[in-house]
C-alpha cells in the first residue's frame, strides 16, 4: 500500500495551478453557456496568487491545500470562492497530523472537504453542481481503501469517477446559481464548477501519483 509524504507535497499543488491555468479559457467558455462566463477567470486568478505567494516557499500538502483554500475564499469574490475555499480547507484540517497520506487518508481528506461543502451548500448529488463530481470521487476512494487497494489504481479509478460525475451534469437542469433561473434550457450543458473540480481532482491525483 503506497504512500506520499505530507511534508513532499508541493509538487502536487503546482500540479493544480497548471491544470486551472490551461484550462482557464475553457472553463470560461463551459460557464459562459449557462453561467456568467467568469468561472475561469476567477479560479485562474486565485490559483496564480498562489503560485505568486508561494512558489519559492516550502509548504506540506496540507499546508497547500489551506494556504490555496484561503486566498479562494478570501480573493477571488463570486460563489465559487467560498465554495472552494471551504472544500480545500477542511481536506486540509482533515489532514494536517499526517506524515503519511495513503488513499484511506486521502479518501477522509476529500470528505471531510465534501462535509464541510454540505454544510455551506443544500446541493446533493443530481443537482448539477461540483457535488456531482466530489460525490463519487469521494465513494471510490473510500471502496478502494476498504478494499485495500493499490493507491496509484485508485487514483486512476477517482479521476474515471470525477469524469463520469463531471459529464453527467449534462443531462441534468440546474438548481443552484444563475443557471437555476433558466430551468430546462440549462439542460444540455456541462456544469461549470463540476467541470473545475474533475481538472483539480486530475490534477491532484497526477501529482500524488509522481510522487509514489
Amino acid at each position: 500500500m503506497a504512500t506520499f509524504k505530507n511534508a513532499d507535497g508541493k509538487p502536487i499543488l503546482l500540479k493544480m495551478v497548471k491544470g486551472i491555468q490551461d484550462n482557464k479559457a475553457y472553463l470560461g467558455e463551459v460557464d459562459g453557456l449557462i453561467g456568467d462566463g467568469d468561472h475561469g477567470m476567477n479560479m485562474n486568478k486565485g490559483f496564480s496568487v498562489f503560485e505568486e505567494r508561494f512558489k519559492d516557499e516550502t509548504f506540506t500538502f496540507t499546508e497547500g491545500l489551506d494556504e490555496l483554500g484561503t486566498i479562494l475564499l478570501n480573493e477571488i469574490g463570486g460563489s465559487m470562492g467560498p465554495i472552494y475555499g471551504t472544500i480545500l480547507m477542511d481536506m486540509a484540517e482533515a489532514g494536517e497530523d499526517l506524515e503519511e497520506i495513503g488513499v484511506a487518508e486521502l479518501a477522509k481528506m476529500l470528505e471531510a472537504g465534501l462535509a464541510g461543502l454540505c454544510e455551506i451548500v443544500d446541493a446533493k448529488v443530481g443537482d448539477k453542481t461540483l457535488v456531482d463530481t466530489l460525490s463519487p470521487s469521494v465513494d471510490v476512494l473510500k471502496a478502494a481503501a476498504e478494499g485495500g487497494k493499490d493507491f496509484k489504481a485508485a487514483l486512476e479509478e477517482m479521476k474515471e469517477a470525477a469524469a463520469k460525475g463531471r459529464d453527467s451534469t449534462k443531462d441534468m437542469v440546474a438548481k443552484f446559481g444563475r443557471s437555476s433561473r433558466l430551468g430546462e434550457r440549462s439542460r444540455g450543458v456541462l456544469d461549470a464548477g463540476a467541470t473545475s473540480c474533475c481538472i483539480i481532482l486530475t490534477a491532484m491525483a497526477d501529482g500524488i501519483t509522481e510522487l509514489l
